[in-house]
């Protein structure tokens, strides 16, 4: 069996824009071109580490790559798993090849560990603060359609249960969470009607999960509904705005208390609506009985972790710029992955 046979299909494509050099930095694709031209290839070890401490997502991603560039038979390639913690100026990735066949994907490679590990991290951040509870991603809708998958997927090897996105779902190899939106409420007239309709024509595995801010008080609807379907509802969901102060710790309590009286008691409550660790604190300190987070703007707002890229050997000789140290940077916890 030969390498490259070894190496599973992955997930991610590799567009061609990437593949072709255009989403290069220019100076890159230049660098390449002027080797080329002066009939230079050096074999030249490359390796990748971060500016600060975080959960590492990409890599998957960065090895599609790589295994689509690098010569096969003439590559060694070293990397930390995808979720694995790093810690500041770790290194990560590790790759020995000709230089020309990869000098014009430093720009894709960064690219591909940088925002992808800070979503990954903020979302470890939401997840650890969250305890027992799980946390969805909710981010999508705050990022450009193009990435949102890759938000999704960040989200989720942070320790999301889920996300909300099909496209990040899929490459999470799970199925796509969500409630229902304000909108359906709005056009039907009122939660209990939109419920039903919900409950009348999705399929049976999604669960029937209400959302009770949108048109009357939160408690009083989370029962109306229960009521309504019943035996059938999952749980409720609380969002509401900041317009109205938010979902707190005592409007959960008091939804909890009303179902309870009910007789709903094995109906879950999901908070969303600007959701961070610092409120997750919050609601757990205050005993505030949440079932589960969505989170979106922790997450997607997220800054990059600055990850670079150096060269530390040419041609079997170290070499470094000024301030780094010449020679491969001694990483035992690094795995060979091709």
């Amino acid at each position: 069996m030969n390498q490259k046979s070894k190496i599973p299909m992955s997930r991610f494509e590799i567009p061609p824009a990437v593949i072709s050099g255009e989403t290069a930095d220019i100076y890159f694709v230049r660098t390449v071109e002027v080797l080329r031209r002066e009939g230079l290839n050096p074999a030249a070890t490359m390796e990748v580490f971060p500016s600060r401490a975080g959960i590492l997502c990409g890599m998957e991603e960065t090895k599609a790559l790589l295994v689509r560039v690098l010569p096969e038979g003439n590559r060694e390639v070293w990397a930390l798993d995808e979720g694995e913690p790093f810690s500041r100026k770790e290194v990560v990735l590790r790759f020995t090849a000709p230089y020309n066949s990869y000098g014009m994907y430093e720009t894709a490679i960064l690219g591909y560990l940088s925002q992808p590990s800070g979503w990954a991290t903020a979302a470890k951040e939401c997840v650890e603060a969250a305890g027992s509870i799980p946390v969805i991603s909710f981010g999508a809708r705050h990022v450009h359609p193009a990435v949102c998958g890759i938000l999704d997927y960040a989200a989720v090897v942070g320790g999301c249960v889920g996300c909300s996105s099909g496209v990040g779902a899929k490459l999470a190899g799970t199925a796509a969470a969500g409630t229902m939106p304000h909108a359906l409420i709005l056009t039907m007239g009122n939660t209990i009607d939109a419920t039903l309709a919900f409950d009348r024509h999705m399929p049976l595995e999604v669960p029937r999960i209400s959302l009770v801010d949108t048109l009357r008080d939160e408690p009083e609807e989370a029962v109306d509904v229960a009521r309504a379907l019943n035996g059938r509802l999952k749980g409720v969901r609380l969002d509401t705005p900041a317009e109205r102060g938010r979902v707190t710790p005592d409007l959960v309590k008091e939804v909890r208390a009303r179902l309870d009286l009910a007789g709903f008691k094995d109906v879950t409550i999901f908070v969303s609506g600007g959701v961070d660790p610092a409120r997750i604190h919050t609601f757990l300190q205050e005993g505030a009985p949440v079932d589960g987070f969505g989170i979106g703007s922790y997450i997607s707002s997220a800054s990059p972790i600055d990850f670079t890229a150096d060269l530390h050997e040419v041609n079997g000789k170290p070499v470094a710029k000024r301030g780094r140290i010449p020679g491969i940077t001694a990483n035992p916890r690094l795995k060979r992955v091709m």
